[in-house]
C-alpha cells in the first residue's frame, strides 16, 4: 500500500462513527414497561356499598388501560370493558386538551386513563377519543354518549345526565333520551366555563371546574378568564411548517388567570355568580357541593398566607365564612378537606398552626369542637371515614421516610392498622363509603407494589392481580439515618458485585423540592438506581431540608431561597453518608435529577464543585421567574419584593462559576418547565465560555414515555457518569 493509499485508509478509520451503544435489556424493558407500573393495577376506586372495587390494567408491555372489577363477596375478577371493542379497530385520537390535561396528571397510559363511578356505584363513566361512555355494571351494557371532544364527564347524582365540557362550555346529556343541552354559552380561546386553569391543575391538585347539586338540579362552575395571561409558544423544532401552540402560563409576579364561580340550573337559566372578595383572595383553590354541607369554596390570597373556607348561603345568595386558616410562611393545601360528616356532624379540617399537621373536627358553623388527631402523630394523607363505626382512618409518617395507616375515633388515641408487623410497608389506602372496605397498597425494598383489599373486621378479601413484568433483579437499597441533630433520611445502592471496602464513584440521585419525598421503601423507587449502580457506581440519595412530611418547621425552613440549605444539606448528608460507607469515593461524585432534581443537580455543579465534579441536570428550573405563580411564590414570595431570594436562586447567576462536567437534558415540547429555561442556561455559559452538553429531547413534554428515547437518554447519561468520573 503507498503513503496515500494508506492515509486515506487512515482517514477513513478516523472518520467514521462508532456504531451506536447496543440495546441493554434492563433499560428496554424499563422502558417499555413504563417503569415496571404497566401491568399493575391502578386508580382503584370502591363502590360506595363496598361491593365492588373497580381498577384499570394494562397489559405487561403495553400503555393501554383495561376496566377490571372485584367482587368483595367472592373475590373474583371480572374484565368489564377493553377500549379494543370501542375503538372497532381505529386508533385512539386525543386532543390537545386531553393531552394536555393527562399531562397535569402525570399520565402517560392510554386507552382508559381514567374513570368515574355514579353516587351508587352502578354505572362507570370512561372516555376514549374524546367520547364519553357509559357502562351498566350489573348488565355489562354501554351506551355512548354523542359528545365529541368531551372532557371530566360526571354523571349527575341521581344519576340520570351527564355533564362535561366541550369547547369550553358546560353541556348536559340526558341518558334516557340521549339529548344534549348547553348549560352555558360564551366561551372563547381565552375564558373558559367548567374547565380548571393550569396552576389548579398543576399545581393545586385540582383537576375540575364544576360540581353538580346534591338534587341533580344545578351545576355549580368556575368562569376563568386568561385574557390578562402572558401567551407564551411551544413549537414543533422538527416541523417549523406547523403552526406554534399557544399556552397562557402565568410566570411569577405575573398576572394570574381572573376566577370566578356561578351556579346555573341544568333546565335553563341565567348564571347567578357567587360573591367573595376577589382582590384580597384571587385563588379558587377547593369546590365542593355535599348534602351535609352545601356548597363549599375555598379562596386564597396571591401570598398563599391565607385561605378562607365559604359557603353559600342559598336563600341571600352570599356566602358565609366558615373559617379563616393563616401560616406566616404559607398554607399547604390539602383538596381531600373539608371533610363533612354525615347528620350535621360537622366537618374535618387540617391544619399546621400547632408545628405539626392538625386534624380536627369543627362544628357545622365552622367554629372549632375538636382535635382528632394530635399534631405529634404526623398525619398526612386523608383515607376516608367509617360513619358506621364514627372512626376515621388516615395515613401519618410518626417516623419518616415509611407511611403508616391509622384510624381513631374522636377523642381516642390513633392506632396503627398497617402494618402490624414485619413485612411490607404501608403505601397508601381507599375506604368505601359505608366504611366496609379497604383497599391497601403496600410497598418494599425487595418486592413488587401489591394491592390488597379487606373488610373492616381486618378479614382479607383478596389482591387485585397484577401481571406486570418482574424485574429482572432485586434492589439492594438500603434506608437509614444520616447526621447529627435532626439527621436526614437517606439511602444507598450498591452494585450486585460490589467488593466490601473498594472505592467506587458516586451518583447521587437528587430531588429536594418541598412537594416530594425521595427517599421511598419500595422497589419500583430503586431499580434504575440498582441498574445505574451495577454500573460500577454507588448510588445514593437524600432528603434535604424543605421536603415534606418532617413537620412544619423542617419544611418551612426554605421559604424565601432554594439557592443555599438545600445544597447545603445535601452536601453534609453525602459526607454523613461516607463516615458509615467507606466505599464512597468522593473525590469521584456525580448528581442528577429531573424537574427540582435537575434544578439542584445544576445548582451543585455551579456552586459546589467541590464536591460535585459531573451533573446531569434533566428538565431543570433554570430562572425561578419563569415558573408558574402559584408554585414558585408559595415558598419564594413575588419577585417584585424578593429579588435577592430569586437572584440566588437562580442558576444563571453563577453561570460564569461552571468548572464541573455539565449534561443538559430537556424535552423541546415541555409545557411545564418551558425548554427556554434550559436554553437561557446553555446561552449563559456559552457566553461565559463554559464548556458543556446539551441534549434536546425533540417532541417530548416533561415526561418522557418514549421506550427509544427512554433507552437512548439513560445510556447518554451512564456514558457521561463513565467518563467524567473514572
Amino acid at each position: 500500500m503507498n503513503p496515500v493509499t494508506a492515509a486515506l485508509a487512515a482517514l477513513a478509520l478516523m472518520t467514521t462513527p462508532p456504531p451506536p451503544p447496543p440495546s441493554d435489556p434492563f433499560l428496554r424493558l424499563y422502558a417499555e414497561t413504563r417503569r415496571f407500573s404497566s401491568g399493575q393495577p391502578t386508580g382503584t376506586k370502591v363502590t360506595a356499598d363496598g361491593s365492588r372495587v373497580l381498577f384499570l390494567r394494562s397489559e405487561a408491555k403495553s400503555a393501554v388501560q383495561t376496566l377490571f372489577s372485584l367482587d368483595t363477596a367472592s373475590g373474583a375478577v371480572k374484565e368489564i370493558l377493553r377500549p379494543e371493542t370501542l375503538l372497532k379497530g381505529t386508533a385512539q385520537d386525543l386532543s390537545d386538551a386531553e393531552k394536555a390535561r393527562l399531562e397535569r396528571q402525570r399520565i402517560s397510559a392510554r386507552g382508559f386513563t381514567g374513570f368515574t363511578l355514579s353516587k351508587d356505584g352502578h354505572k362507570v363513566v370512561v372516555v376514549l377519543s374524546g367520547r364519553p361512555y357509559v357502562v351498566e355494571l350489573a348488565s355489562g351494557n354501554v351506551t355512548a354518549v354523542h359528545a365529541d371532544d368531551a372532557i371530566d364527564p360526571k354523571l349527575s347524582p341521581d344519576a340520570t345526565q351527564l355533564a362535561y365540557v366541550k369547547g369550553g362550555d358546560l353541556y348536559v346529556t340526558a341518558l334516557a333520551s340521549g339529548a344534549e343541552h348547553r348549560v352555558t354559552t360564551g366561551a372563547t380561546a381565552t375564558l373558559t366555563q367548567g374547565l380548571a386553569e393550569f396552576v389548579a391543575q398543576e399545581e393545586m391538585s385540582r383537576f375540575s371546574g364544576y360540581v353538580w347539586s346534591p338534587d341533580s338540579k344545578q351545576l355549580g362552575f368556575e368562569v376563568v378568564d386568561a385574557s390578562h395571561v402572558e401567551e407564551l409558544h411551544l413549537m414543533d423544532l422538527l416541523h417549523p411548517e406547523k403552526p406554534v401552540v399557544p399556552s397562557r402560563y402565568p410566570r411569577a409576579g405575573k398576572a394570574n388567570v381572573q376566577a370566578r364561580f356561578a351556579v346555573v340550573p341544568v333546565a335553563g337559566g341565567k348564571p347567578t355568580f357567587v360573591p367573595w372578595d376577589q382582590k384580597a383572595y384571587p385563588y379558587l383553590t377547593r369546590m365542593q357541593w355535599t348534602e351535609e354541607g352545601g356548597l363549599v369554596l375555598g379562596v386564597m390570597n396571591r401570598h398563599q398566607t391565607e385561605e378562607q373556607l365559604l359557603r353559600l348561603e342559598p336563600k341571600s345568595g352570599q356566602t358565609r365564612v366558615l373559617l379563616t386558616e393563616k401560616d406566616d410562611a404559607w398554607l399547604n393545601l390539602e383538596q381531600a378537606y373539608p371533610l363533612f360528616l354525615p347528620k350535621g356532624a360537622g366537618f374535618l379540617w387540617r391544619t399546621e398552626r400547632n408545628g405539626g399537621p392538625e386534624l380536627e373536627l369543627r362544628n357545622s358553623d365552622g367554629t372549632r369542637k375538636a382535635t382528632w388527631v394530635a399534631p405529634a402523630v404526623n398525619a398526612d394523607e386523608l383515607v376516608g371515614y367509617d360513619a358506621e363505626e364514627g372512626t376515621l382512618y388516615f395515613t401519618a409518617q410518626p417516623t419518616a421516610p415509611t407511611s403508616v395507616l391509622m384510624r381513631a375515633k374522636l377523642g381516642e388515641t390513633p392506632t396503627v392498622v398497617f402494618p402490624g408487623g414485619k413485612g411490607p410497608v404501608f403505601e397508601s389506602a381507599s375506604l368505601s363509603k359505608t366504611g366496609g372496605v379497604l383497599v391497601v397498597t403496600t410497598a418494599s425494598l425487595t418486592q413488587p407494589r401489591r394491592i390488597e383489599v379487606f373488610h373492616r373486621d381486618g378479614g382479607r378479601v383478596a389482591t387485585l392481580p397484577s401481571v406486570s413484568a418482574a424485574v429482572p433483579f432485586t434492589p439492594t437499597a438500603e434506608l437509614r439515618k444520616v447526621g447529627e441533630g435532626e439527621g436526614y433520611w437517606a439511602y444507598v445502592i450498591r452494585p450486585h458485585h460490589a467488593v466490601k471496602g473498594q472505592k467506587l464513584p458516586v451518583i447521587v440521585e437528587v430531588y429536594g423540592g418541598p412537594t416530594h419525598q425521595l427517599v421511598q421503601a419500595s422497589m419500583e423507587s430503586h431499580t434504575l438506581g440498582q441498574w445505574l449502580a451495577d454500573q460500577g457506581f454507588l448510588v445514593v440519595g437524600f432528603d434535604n431540608r424543605g421536603t415534606p412530611g418532617r413537620g412544619r418547621a423542617w419544611q418551612r425552613s426554605v421559604k424565601g431561597s432554594f439557592g443555599n440549605l438545600l445544597l447545603e444539606d445535601q452536601v453534609n448528608a453525602l459526607h454523613a453518608l461516607a463516615k458509615e460507607v467507606p466505599e464512597l469515593d468522593l473525590s469521584r461524585v456525580g448528581i442528577e435529577g429531573w424537574s427540582f432534581g435537575g434544578y439542584l443537580s445544576g445548582l451543585a455543579a455551579l456552586k459546589r464543585p467541590d464536591v460535585y465534579k459531573a451533573a446531569v441536570a434533566g428538565a431543570p428550573v433554570v430562572d425561578w421567574r419563569d415558573y408558574d405563580t402559584f408554585y414558585t411564590e408559595r415558598y419564594l414570595g413575588l419577585p417584585q419584593e424578593n429579588a435577592k431570594g430569586y437572584d440566588e436562586s437562580s442558576l444563571l447567576t453563577y453561570a460564569p462559576n461552571l468548572t464541573s462536567a455539565l449534561l443538559l437534558i430537556h424535552g423541546t415540547s415541555d409545557d411545564n418547565v418551558f425548554f427556554m429555561h434550559s436554553v437561557k442556561l446553555s446561552d449563559a455559559l456559552f457566553r461565559a465560555g463554559r464548556p458543556h452538553e446539551f441534549l434536546p429531547l425533540t417532541g417530548l413534554t416533561h415526561m418522557v414515555p418514549d421506550p427509544v428515547v427512554m433507552e437512548r437518554q439513560w445510556q447518554r447519561v451512564v456514558a457521561f457518569f463513565k467518563e467524567k468520573l473514572r
